[in-house]
């Protein structure tokens, strides 16, 4: 699993990154996404970053990519508790 965090300054970049990151995983909190993690996902990620976003980003902006083993824990509380859980609503 890879947990990717930014803060990017400009509003345009940034929406456009999410959008990107959006195609891999999803949006655990405002500028923290979980994908699930290959060799080929993070070498695109890291590829898109280095090719297209780093030309973009100002002293201020910044990405962090946490590559997670399989044996690395997670635990949820509150809402994001819910989210790992499929729900069915019968009508």
């Amino acid at each position: 699993m890879l947990l990717i965090s930014y803060d990017i300054s400009n509003d345009k970049v940034r929406t456009k990154f999410a959008k990107f990151l959006s195609k891999f995983g999803f949006r655990l909190q405002y500028s923290v996404f979980e994908i699930t993690n290959s060799d080929t996902v993070l070498a695109n990620i890291e590829n898109e970053i280095k090719n297209v976003y780093m030309k973009t980003f100002t002293e201020e902006d910044s990405v962090i990519i946490f590559n997670l083993s399989a044996s690395c824990k997670k635990t949820c509380y509150g809402y994001a508790k819910n989210e790992e859980k499929d729900v069915f609503i019968i009508t």
